[in-house]
């Protein structure tokens, strides 16, 4: 929708703002809210223009501008470049503190002159800014910036690879694509690819008629049947055997496949999600992965940060394992215990996490959990010196300390470490 401000003739009350399919609001360049929509109302609550309604305030309870509080300012971003802008922010709603996906839309007179914006807010409900049993939980700009890109991907049909360690949450990950994208009615299945032989997964994933071989007693349907119009996820695709690629590859390619046994060919149409804790490139030129596959599935990759790269996250993923655990017991961990997680560098990531956790409640006489009891919980490989890490991922760990230390303001980073901020933001975007 384009909009020029003759279009709004009394701001305070226009009503162009309900032409909108999402929660919207009328912004002017000082940051004022002016008007809203009945459902960011029914979403967010009632605004009443006048001077406390700033968009910063009412939304983060903050005192400046996003970009003065160590955030992206989709506003201020509009302003240099003249046109629209999205990014991820956490708001405050009625239900606490929620993932929002904003967008923000400038709007000029008819002299070319930007004086308002609309704010359009569209809320992540894969994810979640508090405790969560089902979806994927994080506030860290690291997880923040995971949540970008797959709400940038999901709408599409590419195909997206996930990449990073083992116990990242890869699988949550993938079904957050899913649940995000037009075929979320339709099924999501997942293929394990690590463990199965070359025979077992071309058997898993096209299916096999009755007799095809020894014990095949009955024809069996297809994983890539069982996706259509849904989402395909193969995990641990580096798993997947060389003389099987190229049919997976065939697949991806014309979307069709014959059951083992069968002379039939077959149609589906699925979208396709990729996960490896493996570098596949290496594997490319190793012979060990074909370098057509490798492009076919790499369309949009994803890196998942490890859980020692978003340790402010910790606290709220224990409160969300813990509430997993024991549904009719509330066990917290105090304030040292946090402080304890966070100090580890978790080589199994999430999922050593989860083990931690699990023994802790298993030792503990209450349902307040100690660093004490933290610590006789950790297993002997955290109790060892951590692995050397590469250079990019302590230049890494480096920036992100920082960025806490000097509030998240990426100028007064790039000047302590003598270099520009376009060179700040490729390493800290670099995988």
């Amino acid at each position: 929708m384009q909009i020029i401000a003759s279009d709004l003739r009394n701001p305070v009350s226009a009503g162009i703002l309900d032409g909108f399919d999402y929660p919207a609001i009328l912004v002017s360049s000082s940051y004022q809210i002016l008007a809203a929509n009945d459902q960011y109302t029914r979403s967010f609550g009632k605004i009443t223009p006048g001077d406390s309604a700033y968009c910063y305030k009412v939304s983060h309870d903050y005192d400046r501008p996003c970009d003065q509080a160590g955030e992206s300012c989709p506003l201020a971003a509009c302003k240099k470049t003249g046109h629209r802008e999205k990014v991820l922010h956490i708001h405050n709603t009625p239900r606490g503190r929620e993932h929002v996906d904003v967008e923000m839309l400038p709007i000029f007179d008819q002299e070319g002159t930007l004086v308002y914006f609309v704010e359009l807010l569209k809320p992540v409900t894969h994810a979640s800014a508090q405790a969560s049993k089902e979806l994927m939980v994080g506030t860290s700009p690291q997880f923040n910036r995971l949540l970008e890109l797959i709400n940038r991907v999901a709408p599409s049909d590419a195909s997206v690879l996930l990449l990073g360690e083992s116990g990242t949450g890869k699988e949550l990950a993938a079904k957050a694509i899913h649940q995000s994208s037009p075929r979320k009615e339709k099924p999501f299945v997942t293929v394990e690819c690590a463990g199965l032989t070359e025979t077992l997964f071309e058997s898993e994933l096209f299916g096999h008629t009755k007799g095809a071989f020894t014990g095949a007693t009955y024809s069996k349907q297809g994983l890539v049947d069982a996706a259509n119009g849904g989402t395909l996820f193969l995990d641990e695709i580096g798993d997947i055997a060389l003389s099987q690629q190229v049919k997976l590859l065939r697949l991806i390619e014309t979307g069709t496949y014959r059951a083992v046994g069968s002379i039939e060919p077959k149609s589906t149409d699925f979208r396709l999600v990729c996960a490896t804790h493996m570098n596949l490139w290496e594997m490319v030129e190793r012979g060990e992965f074909r370098e057509d596959l490798y492009y076919r599935i790499n369309v949009f990759p994803i890196h998942l940060p490890a859980l020692r790269e978003r340790s402010a996250d910790i606290p709220l993923l224990a409160r969300s394992i813990l509430s997993k655990l024991h549904e009719h017991t509330h066990y917290t961990l105090d304030k040292h215990a946090e402080e304890c997680l966070m100090q580890y560098t978790f080589n199994g990531n999430i999922r050593e996490l989860r083990n931690i956790l699990e023994r802790a409640v298993l030792l503990s006489n209450t349902t307040v959990i100690s660093a004490k009891l933290i610590d006789d919980s950790m297993s002997s490989d955290i109790k060892r010196s951590p692995h050397p890490q590469d250079l990019q991922t302590l230049e890494r760990t480096h920036l992100q300390k920082l960025l806490q230390q000097f509030d998240g303001d990426k100028e007064k980073v790039a000047s302590e470490l003598g270099i520009s901020v376009r060179t700040l933001y490729r390493k800290l975007q670099a995988d």
